[in-house]
């Protein structure tokens, strides 16, 4: 079970949660930095953090599949952006909303850098989420 709280008194979170809570026993899956890189390892998005901010939750979202969770699920990430402009992290974030990847709303930290790993690469996103126990989804 996941419980979001928004706590009263702070600012007012966008799109997500000051905290996310996840009850004892229950199945977590930890998700390394998701990139912009097609099957083939090519960086998608040259020079376009938006377009590779759409790439990188279609990855998340494949491996939260694969070991039986999905965005819903999601309770916590770190968005990451090479760029020290508020413009430009909020486009990255406003694609992040769309995606569904807010949809807990989960609790999420957007941080502008100076550089990601892959040559060209200006977004990764790293992300923590429950995983459902098959009998209880049934």
């Amino acid at each position: 079970m996941i419980r979001r709280v928004a706590v009263p008194g702070l600012f007012p979170p966008p799109p997500c949660s000051h905290v996310s809570v996840v009850e004892a026993g229950t199945r977590s899956a930890f998700l390394a930095g998701s990139v912009p890189l097609d099957a083939d390892g090519r960086l998608v998005g040259e020079g376009d953090p938006v377009r590779q901010a759409e790439q990188v939750p279609a990855h998340l979202e494949a491996r939260l599949r694969a070991v039986g969770s999905g965005l819903s699920q999601v309770v916590s990430t770190d968005v990451y952006v090479v760029s020290g402009e508020p413009a430009a992290l909020s486009a990255v974030w406003d694609v992040v909303e769309a995606s569904g990847l807010s949809a807990g709303p989960h609790s999420s930290t957007l941080l502008g850098v100076a550089c990601l790993g892959y040559p060209g690469q200006l977004v990764e996103i790293t992300a923590t989420a429950v995983v459902p126990d098959a009998a209880a989804d049934s």
